[in-house]
């Protein structure tokens, strides 16, 4: 939409943390340029068309902080569907799960590892025009020690000159971040989810090599000893975070480092188990951290952790649309509606480095916002089953019937 449009008197809940207020949302050109109180026009609305929403409510749209448009969410092995596919039938289910995220509510996100760069390509080509959905940033290869957790779709890289090095390709092929596997993790066979991979050195050359570009950095990172090396590194966020400590939380807080915990992705694993196709050794190891998961949400959440929501779509059954089961779990385990609200939107822009943009519904910021039928603060499963529709940069998404 490049004319002004005003979307009338919905309850906007605007990712503050303030209380939700009717109110009418004036916007053009894809940006907000008032909010005011209900049946306060100003001036500029004057000629402006006019959406009534009365009895709706509005909330930023969702930062996802944690994807990979790559993978096949609806698969119950997302590597063995890669291993065996053309990079060109990887390409095309890319384009539509942009489209997947779209409609779900995520208007943007931090795609978190790829096939080849098709992720920076996908990205490009969003950018440029050629493919609708929400804008992202990509990492590019992730950087795995050899034979270490994600290595088929990474840059295997030993020692701290040759880490220095993978990460730079990574800048040279036009990555917004750079991705470090600290640990092991659950879908690679014969890794241990707990165990230290790329070490303290190695992560600090990435971290250094990202700073100098102004780049900044996410460690996948599950057990302790990988966790605390990566956060001492200087890492911006641990992803899974599986198995914090005191210690961890401490340094976390101090460094301001941010954890995206990705609760979906071990729960999807567990919840469909072996008799939904998924490899055995990964249902095998989900059972063995999934309270440590859970346990650690909470130390950190009510230690006042940063919190970004991502929720590693593309995993076995981890499909593109379900960002607002990863606010479900959250909820579930104590956090407010609010605070989960909260994670799915400012906190993420923050993460991510655009909330100068987006993240928050305020006067000059993107107008990126998902409409509602019903009030998440009282039910978060508003977003699950009651959008009406989403709006990316000032422009209403087809949503499908």
């Amino acid at each position: 939409m490049s004319e002004r449009v005003l979307f009338k008197g919905a309850a906007i809940i605007d990712g503050t943390g303030a209380a939700a207020a009717k109110a009418d949302l004036l916007i053009e050109s894809g940006k907000i340029l008032e909010i005011c109180n209900v049946g306060d026009e100003s001036a500029m609305a004057k000629n402006a068309m006019r959406i009534d929403l009365s009895g709706k409510y509005i909330i930023p749209g969702m930062i996802n902080a944690h994807v990979h448009i790559c993978f096949d969410g609806d698969s119950p092995d997302p590597f063995g569907v890669l291993a065996a596919e053309s990079s060109n039938t990887t390409a095309i289910r890319s384009v539509r799960n942009l489209r997947r995220l779209l409609c779900s509510g995520v208007t943007y996100f931090r795609d978190m590892g790829g096939r080849d760069y098709a992720d920076i390509d996908l990205r490009n080509a969003r950018s440029q025009g050629l493919v609708e959905g929400p804008q992202f940033i990509a990492a590019g290869k992730l950087l795995a020690m050899t034979g270490g957790h994600g290595w088929s779709i990474g840059r295997e890289c030993d020692g701290v000159d040759e880490v220095r090095k993978a990460a730079r390709e990574q800048l040279k092929a036009g990555a917004d971040f750079i991705k470090i596997m600290a640990t092991g993790g659950i879908l690679t066979p014969g890794v241990d989810p707990g165990a230290p991979q790329l070490g303290f050195e190695e992560i600090q050359a990435a971290v250094q090599e990202a700073n100098k570009a102004g780049k900044k950095t996410a460690a996948h990172a599950q057990g302790s000893r990988g966790i605390l090396d990566a956060v001492r590194a200087g890492i911006d966020s641990v992803e899974h975070g599986i198995f914090l400590t005191e210690e961890i939380i401490e340094e976390m807080l101090k460094r301001g480092t941010y954890l995206v915990p990705t609760l979906i992705a071990p729960y999807a694993i567990y919840k469909g188990g072996i008799e939904a196709g998924i490899p055995a050794y990964a249902v095998e190891k989900t059972g063995k951290v999934l309270q440590a998961h859970k346990d650690s949400f909470m130390m950190a959440y009510k230690a006042g952790v940063n919190i970004a929501m991502g929720t590693d779509a593309g995993t076995p059954l981890n499909k593109m649309d379900m960002s607002v089961y990863e606010l479900e779990l959250m909820t579930d385990l104590g956090m407010t509606n609010m605070d989960a609200i909260i994670c799915a939107t400012r906190n993420s822009s923050r993460l991510l480095g655009i909330d100068a943009q987006y993240g928050t519904l305020e006067k000059g910021k993107a107008a990126d916002f998902i409409v509602l039928d019903a009030d998440p603060l009282a039910d978060i499963k508003a977003m699950q089953r009651n959008i009406v529709n989403v709006c990316k940069n000032g422009k209403l998404a087809d949503m499908p019937a």
